[in-house]
């Protein structure tokens, strides 16, 4: 795209479709609720009022924290996908390079299918917290283990990083496939589901330490904005205006890990939003990471809100998984960038 959107007006189209994705997700699902009933109830909540009509419960007990969800696992998504692109300088990039994703899928695999047996004091020491705790860990374990891999003479090597990520992503796969093979069916179920991603699991408490995470990941990100502007115009030229590349990346990929990190254990896998969203902002607002950052976030939020919505009413009653409806989306757009790509090549 020739012309480029101003700043202002994509900050406020990215909150224009983050409130439009929220007011439907809102209202939209088995039990409906009217604009007026949802504006009755926001005014009540806002209020501290809380009444005791369906609208009133559906909404403060099932879909606003599946909401909040939603938009804080879309805000990391989106972010840490703007990290990725802009640290390795290719808009095809994606959080998933790094390992992160895979590391917490097979962090939670074994934890589902062999937990009780290889720490099964874990349970009573950390509840239900069990699961989350060991994807994150494994997540974060996984993308320590690609960085070291990727070190060579004293600098990172993104070629080396790519390299070991897809390495230990194609391991990763192989260990859930034997897992797979492995669990009971009760494993299995739970298993899948875990990998195909879902905000149905929401609940208050995880929600809030997620929602921290991903807050403070975001204004982590923004201290690199200008950083990663430098590294555009390549690693030497950056050094030589004065960025510390090496600390830039060790910082871009400590907060990649604990965002993703943190939306995976909760959420499980949801693909493509850290590579749709920063694409579609840098083809509206340009290259520049004091836009790109933010505004990736709030559109990162709105897909996954939109996503979800489609996902829990398509199929009514059932609900399709939140993973395989954006891999649904996301695949053919992945293409049409790749196309676009290869034309400016």
């Amino acid at each position: 795209m020739s012309k480029r959107l101003p700043p202002r007006t994509v900050m406020a189209a990215g909150c224009g479709l983050l409130l439009l994705a929220f007011a439907l997700g809102a209202s939209s699902g088995a039990y409906a609720i009217s604009t007026a009933q949802l504006w009755e109830v926001l005014v009540d909540a806002w209020r501290g009022v809380v009444e005791p009509t369906p609208q009133h419960l559906v909404f403060m007990n099932i879909r606003l924290p599946r909401l909040v969800l939603g938009i804080a696992a879309g805000c990391g998504l989106g972010m840490a996908g703007a990290l990725m692109q802009g640290l390795f300088r290719n808009p095809l990039a994606d959080p998933g390079l790094i390992g992160i994703s895979s590391g917490a899928a097979l962090a939670a695999g074994v934890t589902i299918v062999l937990g009780a047996w290889l720490w099964p004091v874990l349970p009573r020491t950390l509840g239900s917290w069990t699961l989350v705790s060991m994807a994150f860990g494994g997540g974060f374990i996984v993308t320590l283990l690609i960085y070291a891999l990727s070190r060579s003479d004293g600098g990172t090597r993104m070629a080396l990083m790519l390299l070991a990520g897809i390495a230990i992503n194609a391991l990763a796969g192989a260990g859930l496939g034997l897992l797979s093979v492995m669990a009971t069916d009760e494993q299995l179920r739970s298993l899948q589901f875990w990998l195909l991603g879902s905000l149905g699991g929401a609940r208050w408490s995880a929600v809030i330490l997620v929602g921290v995470i991903v807050l403070l990941a975001c204004a982590a990100s923004l201290t690199l904005a200008a950083p990663l502007n430098a590294i555009a115009l390549g690693e030497s030229q950056a050094a030589l205006l004065g960025v510390d590349v090496e600390r830039v990346k060790r910082r871009a990929i400590l907060v990649t890990a604990f965002a993703v990190g943190a939306v995976t254990a909760t959420t499980g896998i949801i693909g493509f939003v850290g590579l749709i969203a920063p694409h579609w902002v840098r083809m509206i607002a340009g290259p520049d990471h004091r836009i790109v950052l933010p505004a990736s976030g709030l559109l990162g939020a709105a897909l996954v809100l939109a996503a979800d919505t489609v996902a829990r009413t398509v199929m009514a009653p059932a609900e399709l998984p939140l993973g395989v409806l954006t891999a649904f989306i996301g695949v053919p757009m992945f293409l049409l960038m790749l196309r676009h790509y290869r034309n400016r090549i």
